[in-house]
């Protein structure tokens, strides 16, 4: 192995701005800052989003509209979408329309 061609592995504290979460973990991530975690000075990466934060580990998770975009591309392009009956009543009608 050569010598002086390998970042320093170490311990570094990560801190999450979003909601002050910060966790210690080792890297050779380069940074000037430090921060002191659990009595001990350690270097500090500033992130924006964490397990802690981001919303599919938080259960906060947006539901994407897919409907709309599908309906959005269908329109765009010109394409004919089939309609799909609302209620039980509708597909009733619609399959006795088949079977005669």
């Amino acid at each position: 192995m050569k010598a002086d061609i390998h970042p320093e592995y170490r311990h570094v504290v990560f801190r999450d701005i979003s909601c002050d979460f910060e966790f210690l973990t080792r890297s050779t991530i380069e940074t000037d800052k430090t921060a002191e975690f659990e009595g001990t000075e350690y270097p500090l990466v500033v992130i924006d989003i964490s397990s802690q934060s981001h919303p599919f580990y938080t259960g906060n998770q947006k539901i994407m509209d897919i409907e709309g975009r599908v309906d959005r591309y269908y329109r765009k392009y010109g394409f004919k979408r089939e309609e799909e009956p609302e209620d039980e009543a509708a597909e009733a009608k619609a399959e006795e329309a088949a079977s005669e």
